[in-house]
């Protein structure tokens, strides 16, 4: 059997709702200018009491495959590892928090971007679903049924980037494309440069991975071999899912358990080593303004 040319990583922890969501958007029916051969998608059900069902995973397309993980942890760094692993493409991409939706492009343009460097980094930018970020918009009363009839206001499913309509950036998206970052919910790069960048951390053992994602940000920017690439006109779209740092009020928000972590792990306090990458995509003009953030 030929190897794909990328093996897209998604790990799920109870999330029976939002994985069905985040699956369809991966297969081909929704993702333009890739075919099924073109990759695979491993569907990680990480430490769930109510598991994905491996029939319904495999339903979405033959490059679908369900994988189970336990850990002793609520982690989900090892699961990540994990399936690195078992994964067949020279490429991967990781998508740590599988309650995140795609844009119809994102594996078009990451193939493309994969393909323009030695050593790429290739990653999107973070929306959350909802006219505000969800940190905000559950004081508001933002919730699963406030989003399940939002959702119902498009046809997303025929034109996956009127998710953009309802959607906000993600807090850790700065201003949007042309801004500072500090994590991607959805990158890629060379699996071989993944291993050799030490994969996740597995010592951060946190609910979620912690600031796992924005270290492994931090140390793909930080490695001057490597070649961040942005992918413009794309993005990921988080659903509402009780996530431990998502889905509670700013004033609630666990970043000092996990920054805390984050020093005991690497003897320093965590900031972002953004670096301005290059660009890859296009951009339909009735985003230009709101998402073009600049520096």
């Amino acid at each position: 059997m030929t190897a794909p040319a990328l093996s897209i990583i998604v790990v799920f922890h109870d999330m029976r709702r939002e994985a069905a969501r985040t699956l369809h958007t991966l297969a081909t029916g929704y993702q333009r200018g890739v075919q099924s051969g073109d990759y695979e998608v491993l569907a990680v059900d990480s430490n769930s009491r109510q598991p994905l069902s491996p029939t319904d995973v495999a339903a979405f397309g033959p490059q679908f495959r369900h994988m189970a993980f336990t850990s002793p942890w609520p982690s989900p760094c090892a699961a990540v590892n994990h399936a690195v692993s078992a994964s067949r493409a020279e490429n991967v991409m990781v998508c740590i928090d599988g309650a995140r939706m795609l844009s119809p492009r994102v594996v078009h343009y990451a193939l493309a971007a994969l393909r323009l460097s030695a050593h790429p980094f290739v990653y999107t930018l973070g929306m959350h679903l909802g006219h505000k970020p969800q940190n905000e918009s559950i004081e508001d009363g933002y919730c699963q049924s406030v989003e399940d009839r939002l959702l119902e206001t498009i046809d997303w499913r025929g034109d996956g980037y009127r998710l953009f309509d309802i959607s906000s950036v993600a807090l850790s998206s700065g201003s949007g494309y042309l801004s500072r970052l500090s994590e991607s919910n959805c990158f890629a790069l060379r699996r071989a440069d993944f291993i050799a960048l030490g994969g996740l951390d597995e010592r951060f053992t946190s609910p979620g991975g912690g600031l796992v994602n924005l270290d492994f940000f931090n140390i793909a920017h930080e490695h001057q071999g490597m070649q961040p690439v942005m992918l413009l006109g794309e993005a990921t779209f988080h659903q509402f899912h009780g996530g431990v740092a998502t889905n509670v009020p700013r004033r609630e928000h666990p970043w000092p358990r996990m920054a805390a972590e984050y020093a005991a792990i690497r003897g320093k306090p965590f900031a972002s080593a953004h670096r301005t990458p290059d660009y890859l995509g296009w951009m339909s003009p009735l985003y230009h303004g709101r998402l073009l953030g600049g520096q």
